[in-house]
C-alpha cells in the first residue's frame, strides 16, 4: 500500500492509497493523522517531493504515526534526495548537509529507502538499506522522443560515470565529454569547454541529474555552439529551475524532466515524464 503526502504525486498508481489529513499548526509545525482503513500487517510506501525541511518533518512525523498504528514494515520513496550535491566540504564552516538529512532517515529504521537518480554514490552510501533507482528508462524515453540520432553530453566531470552506464544502456551511444570550472566560494561559473573539434551539425542532448539555476546549461550551450552542434537538448532527471525556463529555452529546443521534485505546469519546449510511467 501507498500513503502519497504529496496530492500531486502518485509514482505508484496501482497501489492503493492510504487516506490522511495533514496541516500546519499556527507556529508552522506540521500534522498529520493518518486514517485507520488499512491492514497494518501491510507494507507501507511513503512517498514525498521533499522541497523544504518541513516536507522533511512531515515525512518523519508520518513514519512515527504509522509505527505508533502497529505498522511494522515500512519503505520510503524520496525521489530527490535532498542537499545530496552538498556531499562533501568545500570550504571551512560549512555542514555535511547530506549526512545530516541521511542521519535523520537511518533513524526512523526503515525496511526500505528508495532513490531516483542519486547525485552522487556519498548519498546511498549514507542511507541504510537504499536502492537507487537509475536514469536510464528516463533517457531511453527522452531519446525515443528524439528519434534516436542525437550524441549524448557530459556536461561535467560529475556526470561521466552515470553517463558512461547510460551510453551502455542505451547499446553504446556515442559520448561527448565536457568541463567546466567552479569558484567554491562564489559558485560562480567559468572555463566551460568541449573535448571535440567539431560536432559537424549534429544534434545533442545534455545529460545530468539536477537543473537548478541552469548557469550550468547555459554556460555550455553557448559553447557546443561553438563547436558546430545542431539542435541542442537538456534531459535532468531532477528540474528544480529556480530561476525559470526562459533562458534554457533559449538554448535548448526541448527540455526534458520527471516530476520527481514538482510538477511543472505545460510550457513550450518542456516536457516532463511522470516517475510513474518510468518505475513501471
Amino acid at each position: 500500500m501507498i500513503l502519497n503526502l504529496d496530492p500531486q504525486f502518485n509514482p505508484f498508481p496501482n497501489q492503493k492509497s492510504i487516506e490522511f489529513k495533514s496541516f500546519l499548526f499556527s507556529g508552522g509545525e506540521p500534522h498529520i493523522k493518518i486514517e485507520n482503513n488499512f491492514n497494518t500487517s501491510d507494507t507501507i510506501t511513503v512517498t514525498h517531493r521533499l522541497q523544504s525541511f518541513n516536507d522533511v518533518g512531515l515525512l518523519l512525523l508520518t513514519i512515527d504515526a504509522l509505527k505508533r498504528m502497529g505498522v511494522k514494515t515500512i519503505n520510503a520513496f524520496i525521489p530527490y534526495f535532498p542537499a545530496a550535491r552538498q556531499d562533501r566540504l568545500m570550504v571551512p564552516g560549512e555542514s555535511l548537509s547530506v549526512k545530516v538529512y541521511a542521519e535523520l532517515i537511518n533513524n526512523l529504521q526503515l525496511n526500505e529507502v528508495i532513490v531516483y537518480d542519486p547525485h552522487s554514490e556519498v548519498t546511498p552510501a549514507l542511507l541504510h538499506n537504499c536502492t537507487t533507482i537509475t536514469n536510464y528508462t528516463f533517457i531511453q524515453k527522452v531519446i525515443s522522443i528524439l528519434n534516436n540520432n542525437v550524441l549524448l553530453i557530459s556536461p561535467d566531470g560529475g556526470a561521466l560515470k552515470k553517463i558512461y552506464k547510460v551510453a551502455e544502456y542505451l547499446g553504446g551511444k556515442e559520448v561527448i565529454e565536457c568541463s567546466k570550472t567552479r569558484d567554491v566560494k562564489t559558485g560562480k561559473l567559468s572555463g566551460f569547454k568541449v573535448y571535440a573539434d567539431d560536432l559537424q551539425g549534429k544534434d545533442c542532448l545534455v545529460v545530468d541529474d539536477i537543473c537548478d539555476g541552469g548557469g550550468t546549461f547555459n554556460g555550455l550551450a553557448q559553447e557546443l555552439k561553438n563547436k558546430n552542434a545542431g539542435n541542442l537538448y537538456l534531459a535532468v532527471s531532477h528540474g528544480i529551475f529556480s530561476k525559470g525556463l526562459e533562458s534554457l529555452s533559449s538554448y535548448y529546443s526541448g527540455i526534458f524532466t520527471t516530476d520527481s521534485f514538482n510538477s511543472i505546469d505545460e510550457q513550450p519546449k518542456v516536457t516532463q515524464i511522470p516517475l510513474a510511467t518510468i518505475l513501471q
